[in-house]
């Protein structure tokens, strides 16, 4: 628990998460407003499309904040009077990914349910609200996405060091690496199924075709999507550690 509360309090010292924080919310809950003032009054604002600027724009951001928490005490070497205090590093690193996570996963909820609640507001005669399993999926299920989506980005922040280059491989990954995986010849299709924010994007979103992005093509039920995203992240972790422990700090 000490060490829990070492990595909050070293979190929240700088100014780069509450800045994230602050851009995430802004970018969901900004969308939500965007998309409903946008939409016809003789049509239907549905409740995916109030949820876009969290699902496909917030997880970057907030991979933005998990990299920054790592990278920022390797750039300032205070990482070192880090592994003094604990010399296995694993905890420390650990009790890190924990921290951030929790951070990503209330951020999450809070800029769902704050665009699906802007979204009501706005178009109280659309009948937004969680009425099926999916919905829920699709609104609770942004906490969980963005919480193992920020344990990634400490594992490649431990991984690399830089704050430049993870945040830099994050973005070009995420925004851009797994469609275009997709243009390979024969194989790109069948890659893309089982790359992780494809398969996340089916937890969130199902097969049906609603607004916004393509469905995901994972083979994966939604619970499994989510338990395989989780598995990446947690093999992720385990490499990171075991390279953290080997090199200098």
């Amino acid at each position: 628990m000490n060490l829990l509360a070492v990595e909050r309090i070293k979190l929240f010292s700088t100014r780069s998460p509450w800045w994230c924080a602050l851009i995430t919310l802004a970018l969901a809950i900004g969308f939500a407003a965007i998309v409903a003032g946008a939409t016809p009054s003789d049509a239907q604002l549905t409740l995916p499309a109030t949820q876009f600027g969290g699902s496909q724009f917030g997880i970057a951001v907030v991979m933005v904040l998990a990299a920054l928490a790592v990278t920022t005490e390797y750039r300032f070497n205070t990482i070192r009077t880090t592994f003094q205090a604990v010399p296995h590093r694993s905890p420390a690193l650990v009790a890190k990914a924990i921290v951030v996570a929790l951070v990503a996963l209330v951020l999450g909820e809070l800029a769902a349910f704050g665009a699906l609640g802007l979204g009501m507001l706005m178009r109280p005669d659309d009948g937004l609200g969680l009425h099926t399993s999916q919905d829920w999926m699709n609104v609770a299920g942004l906490g969980p996405v963005f919480a193992i989506s920020a344990v990634l980005a400490v594992a490649l922040g431990i991984l690399i060091r830089h704050s430049a280059g993870a945040i830099a491989l994050l973005l070009i990954y995420y925004l851009a690496v797994e469609e275009l995986v997709q243009l390979i010849p024969k194989i790109g299709a069948h890659i893309h199924e089982w790359l992780p924010f494809n398969v996340a994007n089916k937890f969130l979103r199902g097969s049906a075709v609603v607004d916004g992005p393509a469905p995901s093509d994972s083979p994966l039920s939604p619970g499994w999507a989510l338990a395989y995203f989780a598995g990446v992240a947690v093999v992720f972790l385990l490499v990171a550690l075991g390279v953290a422990k080997k090199r200098d700090a």
